[in-house]
C-alpha cells in the first residue's frame, strides 16, 4: 500500500487536444475535514487508507496544496438534457484530475467534484454540498455491493465553506474513481459542433484504452472499429439497466451527458431505491413529466443509444447504427429475464412462467408490495411451507389472500426445478439483497453528518458493501421505511 505521493500516475486524456477540454486548478475550502474514505477503493488504488487522514491528502482533494501527478482538467461535452439538445455543458463543477495506474497496469480516473468554478459552470458557483457528496458516496458503494457496474467513490472530504443552494450548506468534495469519465455527450460535443477528425481520436482513444479486443483487430482505417465499438456500448448500456430494473433502481436524470460509454452507473443526483412497488415511480422531484420514471428507464436508454448512433454517424453508416440499435432490446430483455428468473430461483424455462411473473408484479402493483423485503423474504421460504406462507408477509402485504394463490403457484411451479431447495434458496439470497440505499436513510446519515456525526455513514458503508450478507448488528437497515421516508422530494439540486 502506497501514500499519495507514491502512486504513479499516467493522464493520458489530458494529453489529447486543447478542444477536448480546459486545465483549471481546483478553488480551495476553507478549514477542509475528512468525513470517510471507502478502505475497498484505497485497495484498488493500491493506496494506504491512513493516508487519507494526513493533512497533505486532505488539502490536495480540496485544492489548497497541489499534487505533482495531477493535471487538473475541466472535460468538455454536450448532450441532451430532458430531450433537449444543451450546447453549453462540461465540468462544471469537477475535474479530472489524473490517472492513477496500478502495478497491475490498471487505469483508474480520479475526478473530483465540488472543485469550484470551471468554464463550464454556467453561472454555476461550481461546488458541491456535503448532502450531495454523502449521496454519491454511498449510492455508488451500494451499486458495486450489488454487482451493478458504476463508478466509485474514494472519499468524502467537508469544510467550514458556505455554500447557498436552498440554504446554506457546507461546501464539500467527493473523489470518484472510474474506468472512464467519458460520456454520450462527449461524442455529441464533436459531432455537432462539426469537430469528426476529434470524433474520431475519441473513438480511437476508447478504443485504444479501454477495448483492447477491438484495438488489436483493427485500426482506424478499418470501419468494423467503430461499427464494433458502437455494438459493445449498446450491450453495455442494455445489460446496465437490466441490473437496474431487477434491482428496483431509479437514476433519475438520464440525460446524454449522464451515460457511461462503459455502462457504468454515472452521475448520482436524485435516484432512489424503490420502497413500494411502482412501475411509474418517480425519483426526482424535476421531472414533472415523469420522462425517467422507472419504468421508463429502459426506453429512455435506447433512445439515448440513438443519440449517440447519431453522433458517431461520421464514423459509422445508417445499416452499421440500426443493426447496433436493433440489438438492444433482445440483450435487455434476456439479461432482465435471467435477472428475473434467478430472483424466483427458476433455472427452467416454462411455459407458466410468463403468466406467473406477470401475476407477481400486478400483485405487487396493487398492493404496493415493498419490492426488496418481498423477494428477501420469499429467499428464506422451503417449497413445502409457500402455500401457507402468506402471513410471513404480512408487514409489507395488504391483502392476503391473492398473495396465498400466487404462492401456491409459485410452490407447484418449483416442483420442476431440479435444484435442491436449500441450494435454491442460498441462490436466492445471492441475488435478492437484504439491504438497499433508501432514501431515508441517506437522509438520516446526512443529517448526522451535518451536526458532526459521521458514524452511520460508515455504518451504512459497511453494509451496503455487502447487501445480501445478514449483518445482524444492523438488522434495522433492513426494515420497512417509515412513511415520512417514502415520500422524500430528491431533487437535481447539488
Amino acid at each position: 500500500m502506497k501514500t499519495l505521493s507514491q502512486l504513479v500516475f499516467n493522464n493520458t486524456y489530458r494529453q489529447l487536444p486543447a478542444s477536448f477540454g480546459t486545465p483549471v486548478s481546483p478553488q480551495p475550502l476553507d478549514d477542509p475535514f475528512l468525513v470517510s474514505v471507502n478502505q475497498k477503493v484505497c485497495r484498488w488504488l493500491e493506496l494506504d487508507p491512513a493516508d487519507a487522514a494526513t493533512p497533505y491528502f486532505i488539502d490536495v482533494f480540496t485544492g489548497n496544496e497541489d499534487h505533482d501527478g495531477f493535471e487538473p482538467f475541466a472535460m468538455k461535452y454536450t448532450g441532451h438534457q430532458f430531450g433537449q439538445y444543451n450546447p453549453d455543458l462540461g465540468d462544471g463543477r469537477g475535474l479530472l484530475m489524473g490517472e492513477i495506474v496500478t502495478s497491475e497496469g490498471k487505469k483508474w480516473d480520479v475526478h473530483l467534484k465540488g472543485a469550484g468554478m470551471t468554464p463550464y459552470s454556467r453561472q454555476g458557483d461550481g461546488r458541491a454540498v456535503l448532502r450531495s457528496s454523502i449521496r454519491e458516496y454511498l449510492a455508488s458503494a451500494a451499486m458495486e455491493g450489488l454487482g451493478i457496474k458504476t463508478t466509485h467513490a474514494l472519499a468524502v472530504l467537508s469544510s467550514n465553506t458556505p455554500v447557498y443552494r436552498e440554504r446554506i450548506e457546507r461546501g464539500a468534495t467527493l473523489i470518484r474513481i472510474a474506468e472512464s469519465h467519458i460520456r454520450f455527450g462527449h461524442f455529441e460535443y464533436f459531432f455537432y459542433t462539426n469537430q469528426h477528425a476529434e470524433l474520431q481520436l475519441l473513438a480511437d482513444y476508447l478504443v485504444t484504452h479501454h477495448f483492447p479486443e477491438i484495438a488489436q483487430q483493427t485500426d482506424s482505417r478499418d470501419p468494423e472499429r467503430y461499427s464494433r465499438l458502437f455494438r459493445e456500448i449498446v450491450r453495455l448500456t442494455a445489460e446496465m439497466i437490466a441490473d437496474w430494473q431487477a434491482v428496483g433502481f431509479a437514476h433519475g436524470v438520464m440525460n446524454t451527458d449522464n451515460m457511461s460509454v462503459l455502462g457504468l452507473t454515472f452521475d448520482y443526483g436524485p435516484y432512489g431505491f424503490l420502497d413500494d412497488y411502482n412501475p411509474g415511480f418517480i425519483c426526482n422531484h424535476s421531472d414533472y413529466s415523469g420522462r425517467y420514471a422507472f419504468n421508463q428507464q429502459p426506453s429512455i436508454a435506447l433512445w439515448n443509444l440513438s443519440a449517440l448512433g447519431y453522433a458517431l454517424s461520421p464514423l459509422l453508416d445508417k445499416e452499421a447504427i440500426d443493426d447496433a440499435l436493433n440489438s438492444y432490446q433482445p440483450i435487455l430483455q434476456t439479461a432482465y429475464s435471467r435477472n428475473m428468473r434467478s430472483k424466483l430461483g427458476l433455472k427452467e424455462k416454462r411455459d407458466e412462467d410468463t403468466p406467473l411473473f406477470s401475476d407477481l408484479f400486478q400483485l405487487m402493483t396493487q398492493q404496493t408490495v415493498d419490492y426488496t423485503l418481498f423477494f428477501r423474504t420469499l429467499s428464506d421460504i422451503e417449497r413445502s411451507a409457500l402455500p401457507d406462507a402468506a402471513e410471513q408477509f404480512g408487514a409489507f402485504v395488504k391483502q392476503q389472500p391473492p398473495l396465498k394463490e400466487w404462492l401456491g403457484r409459485y410452490a407447484e411451479r418449483l416442483q420442476h426445478e431440479v435444484v435442491p431447495d436449500e441450494e435454491r434458496l442460498t441462490l436466492m439470497r445471492a441475488v435478492n439483497p437484504k439491504y438497499i440505499l433508501r432514501n431515508y436513510l441517506a437522509q438520516q446519515a446526512i443529517e448526522k453528518a451535518e451536526g458532526g456525526d459521521f458514524a452511520m455513514i460508515d455504518q451504512l458503508l459497511h453494509v451496503l458493501e455487502t447487501p445480501y450478507h445478514e449483518h445482524p448488528d444492523y438488522a434495522y437497515f433492513a426494515d420497512l421505511p417509515p412513511e415520512w421516508g417514502k415520500h422524500l422530494e430528491i431533487s437535481c439540486s447539488s
